[in-house]
């Protein structure tokens, strides 16, 4: 992995990225857009599928509603991301809180993928124990990508 991030620390996109000063900062703007998208769209699912709000609706209608803006929230953050990642890969690779908020962050998309959406599916509209367990894993993995991506300015 140092290999790699030294590849990308020294790659001619990297060092366009750092030598602009309105590059970075673009990119930071767009992740934390996708960020606000992509939190208000779980949060609403997984409080619906906690049975807080949104009741006329099922859980997968509102996630059916919502799934073009999740994918594009999750798509800005994870190109964003890896752009500014490219520019600052050494540092990166020696953060922890970066290791954290990445293996978190394929934890919380796999489940999101996975075992919400087949709860979602499956489900009958009311509130299970099932469905709220789901929303709470789902509302614990998302919170903890976040917090971690927000450790890593001050690590």
């Amino acid at each position: 992995m140092l290999q790699f991030a030294q590849w990308c620390n020294h790659s001619a996109l990297a060092e366009a990225i750092r030598d602009s000063p309105w590059i970075f900062p673009t990119l930071e703007i767009v992740h934390l857009l996708g960020l606000a998208v992509l939190g208000g769209t779980i949060l609403i699912v997984d409080l619906r599928l906690l049975g807080i709000g949104l009741k006329q609706l099922s859980s997968a209608q509102l996630a059916a509603q919502v799934a073009p803006w999740t994918r594009a929230a999750l798509a800005a953050m994870l190109t964003s991301g890896a752009l500014m990642f490219t520019s600052e890969a050494i540092d990166c690779y020696n953060s922890q809180p970066f290791r954290v908020k990445m293996v978190l962050l394929l934890a919380a998309a796999t489940f999101m993928f996975t075992v919400r959406q087949r709860v979602i599916s499956s489900g009958t509209g009311a509130s299970s124990w099932i469905d709220r367990l789901a929303g709470i894993t789902s509302l614990g993995l998302w919170t903890g990508v976040a917090a971690a991506g927000r450790t890593i300015a001050f690590w």
